[in-house]
C-alpha cells in the first residue's frame, strides 16, 4: 500500500466514479483501475462494487476513507513542512465554511492571508452545517473551518476560537415590506412570506424558532444555494433572514437591510485540527487568532 493509492481511492470516493477522478487527477482511467485494485490486493477486500460504469462503496470502502484521508493529510503535512524554508512561496490551505461565513469573515481572512502568502492557493470548501464543519476538519477532508453556531462552540474534537459574533437581519427589496426603515421587530415578520435555507443551518433555526414563538409567516422558497438569496430578494420572491455578514454586498445589489430586534447572534468561530499543521494552516491562525489567546477559553 502506498499514499498514490490512498489518493486515488479517494479520488474516486470524492469524484463518484473511476472515469471522473481520472479526469481529475489527470490519469488514465485503466492507471487508475490498476492502482485501486492493487490497493485491494493489498488490503485482501473489495472496495467497491463495480455496477456497469458506477463505483459504489462497499463496507470495507467506507471504513477506509477516514484513516485513508487521514493518511494523505498527514504526508501533505510532512510535505509542506519541507517546503516551509521556501517560505510558503507555494502550496494549498483546505478550509471549510459554512456560506454565510464565507462571505464574511472568509473574504477578509482570506485578503489579508494572501497579501502574507500570495503563492497559497486557498480551496475554499463549502458545508452546510457547524457538525459538517467539524467533521470535514476531524477527517481531514480540510485543516481548517469556519462555522456559526447559537450553543457553544465544539471544541472537543478540533481546536477552536471564537472570531465574533454575527446578529441576524432582514433583507427587503426597495420599496418592498418595511423599506426605509432601520430595524424590525421580529413579531412584525407575521404574515410575510420569507426566504429560508435548509434545515440543519443557523439561519434556519432562527427562523423556525420564530415560529415556535407563534409568529406565523408562510415561506417562499427554501434554498440550499445561499447565492439565490439576494436574487430572489430582488425578484420580489420574499423577504430573507441572513446573518450580518451579507449587510454590505445585500446593499450593494439594491437591497435594504434592516435589524432584527431583539438582537440574536450567532457565534463565529475558526477551528483546527488538534495535531500539527501544516505550515500554511499555522500561518492562517496565527494570522486569524491574537498570540497569547487560549483557544479552549475562547470557545466557552
Amino acid at each position: 500500500m502506498d499514499v498514490r493509492q490512498l489518493e486515488y481511492f479517494l479520488a474516486v470516493v470524492d469524484r463518484g466514479g473511476f472515469n471522473r477522478a481520472a479526469s481529475a487527477l489527470y490519469v488514465s482511467q485503466p492507471s487508475l483501475s490498476q492502482a485501486v485494485r492493487a490497493l485491494e490486493r493489498d488490503l485482501g477486500t473489495e472496495l467497491f462494487h463495480r455496477i456497469g460504469r458506477r463505483a459504489v462503496l462497499t463496507d470495507a470502502g467506507r471504513a477506509l476513507i477516514e484513516p485513508a484521508r487521514a493518511a494523505v493529510r498527514s504526508l501533505e503535512v510532512a510535505r509542506a513542512s519541507v517546503a516551509s524554508v521556501h517560505e510558503l512561496r507555494e502550496g494549498r490551505l483546505d478550509v471549510a465554511s459554512m456560506p454565510s461565513q464565507a462571505v464574511e469573515p472568509l473574504t477578509s481572512l482570506i485578503r489579508s492571508f494572501a497579501r502574507r502568502h500570495p503563492g497559497v492557493t486557498v480551496a475554499v470548501r463549502a458545508v452546510f452545517t457547524a457538525r459538517d464543519v467539524v467533521g470535514a476538519v476531524r477527517t481531514g477532508a480540510a485543516e481548517l473551518g469556519l462555522l456559526a453556531t447559537a450553543g457553544r462552540v465544539p471544541d472537543t474534537e478540533v481546536r477552536a476560537h471564537v472570531l465574533g459574533e454575527q446578529r441576524f437581519v432582514l433583507v427587503v427589496p426597495l420599496g418592498g415590506p418595511f423599506a426605509g426603515r432601520e430595524a424590525v421587530a421580529c413579531e412584525e415578520l407575521a404574515g410575510q412570506r420569507l426566504i429560508v435555507g435548509q434545515p440543519g443551518t443557523g439561519m434556519r433555526a432562527y427562523v423556525d424558532s420564530l415560529r415556535d414563538q407563534g409568529i406565523d409567516f408562510s415561506v417562499a422558497a427554501e434554498t440550499e444555494h445561499r447565492v439565490a438569496l439576494l436574487p430572489l430578494v430582488l425578484a420580489g420572491v420574499g423577504l430573507a433572514v441572513v446573518t450580518d455578514s451579507w449587510r454590505e454586498i445585500a446593499r450593494r445589489t439594491g437591497a435594504e437591510v434592516l435589524d432584527i430586534e431583539p438582537a440574536t447572534a450567532l457565534k463565529i468561530a475558526l477551528i483546527g485540527r488538534r495535531g500539527v499543521l501544516s505550515p500554511a494552516a499555522a500561518a492562517f491562525w496565527g494570522m486569524a487568532v491574537p498570540t497569547g489567546t487560549d483557544s479552549q477559553a475562547a470557545a466557552d
